[in-house]
């Protein structure tokens, strides 16, 4: 070999091997990638698959989680009953139960009858609204006229626009309440066979995992939602029990008839977060527009319950809570927005134990933690 042969060839070797790690490099970066796309794409199909599930599963799901959720509020009283007053779990289940379908009965009971006075009153209560609120009359025809008229540039021409007959309302009412006590009685027969076996089914799904990490893994998580999440829904439900009794001493200082019911309203729409509260506000100002006098009586029950709920909201829980678990804001009202639409309503009580008992999950797994770091506040 030449001299000039050595040369380049020493000039050369050090390219052709960048050029060859560099096709090395492409070629492992263009499998990475298409790997990476694959696992995207398993990701998707695998929650969209979890969302077909949750939402045409509900019949049989809904109770299920329901009744684990009430069984986290329910075990502290099981444990005093069960260990301190060395009741037999069936009994002490049973007496659990029992309690539930009296508060229950209570709530239903006050609201119903309550509300069948509003409800006899409806004729004259659209009168009255519409004398207080006849300034709003051109605003609101001016906007039903557009949408008469978008309407009728849907339908084709010279063909009328269907009238839909309200006979059917009371087959839907009669339909929506059959499946709404059966979901009821459901959720209380599982909620009985969980208090009463108490923690017999962790102690086999523990028993059953193949690693000791596993195991103690899996007795961390369920001991943490356990302490967390039963203090959390007792915490908030106490908080709203005394939301209900400031809401019910208000409305009968303000004079607004039946103060029993706003206080149980108020109890109810307090465990949904930031949606409840705004509902409750348009539902005080209506029942105080229609009950009291223009403009400040009338406008006095809803700035009551606003205030009421911004000393609890922003004052009392976030004291009472924050040291257990925080969660972010904006992915609360995304919860619970998804499980309203999945669930209903009782989707939309269930939503922020469902992300907190998530985030625990979360922040227990190792590739999970970045999750559960975006679920904290």
């Amino acid at each position: 070999m030449t001299l000039e042969q050595t040369r380049l060839s020493v000039v050369a070797t050090p390219a052709l091997q960048e050029a060859e790690a560099s096709g090395r490099d492409t070629q492992d970066s263009l499998a990475f990638d298409a790997a990476d796309a694959r696992l995207i794409g398993v990701g998707v199909l695998s929650v969209l698959a979890v969302i077909y599930s949750l939402y045409f599963g509900r019949d049989i799901l809904l109770p299920i989680v329901m009744a684990a959720v009430l069984n986290l509020l329910l075990s502290p009283a099981m444990q005093l009953l069960n260990f301190r007053l060395r009741l037999p779990l069936p009994l002490a289940a049973l007496l659990g139960i029992v309690a539930v379908l009296a508060v229950m009965s209570g709530i239903a009971y006050a609201v119903s009858v309550a509300s069948s006075g509003w409800a006899t009153q409806a004729p004259e209560t659209f009168a009255i609204l519409k004398q207080k609120l006849a300034f709003l009359a051109d605003p609101i025809s001016l906007v039903q006229d557009m949408l008469s008229k978008i309407e009728n540039m849907g339908a084709a021409p010279g063909k009328p626009v269907a009238v839909t007959q309200g006979n059917a309302l009371p087959g839907i009412i009669l339909f929506g309440t059959a499946s709404t006590l059966g979901s009821l009685f459901t959720t209380l027969v599982i909620l009985y066979f969980m208090l009463a076996s108490g923690d017999r089914l962790l102690r086999g799904l523990i028993e059953v995992l193949p690693r000791f990490a596993d195991k103690r893994r899996a007795v961390e998580i369920a001991g943490e939602i356990q302490r967390n999440i039963t203090s959390y829904l007792m915490t908030v439900t106490l908080m709203n029990v005394g939301v209900g009794i400031v809401t019910f001493l208000a409305m009968w200082l303000c004079g607004l008839q039946d103060p029993a019911l706003w206080g149980a309203v108020a109890f109810l729409l307090n465990f949904i977060p930031i949606v409840g509260p705004l509902i409750g506000v348009a539902i005080f100002f209506i029942a105080g527009l229609v009950a009291l006098p223009w403009p400040f009586p009338a406008l006095l029950p809803a700035l009551l319950f606003a205030a009421t709920h911004l000393a609890e909201g922003q004052a009392i829980t976030p004291l009472l809570v924050a040291r257990r678990f925080e969660l972010n804001p904006v992915l609360v009202i995304l919860s619970l927005f998804f499980w309203h639409a999945l669930w209903g309503v009782p989707g939309a009580f269930l939503a922020v134990p469902l992300l907190a008992i998530f985030k625990i999950f979360c922040d227990r797994i190792a590739p999970l933690k970045s999750v559960g770091h975006l679920i904290g506040a």
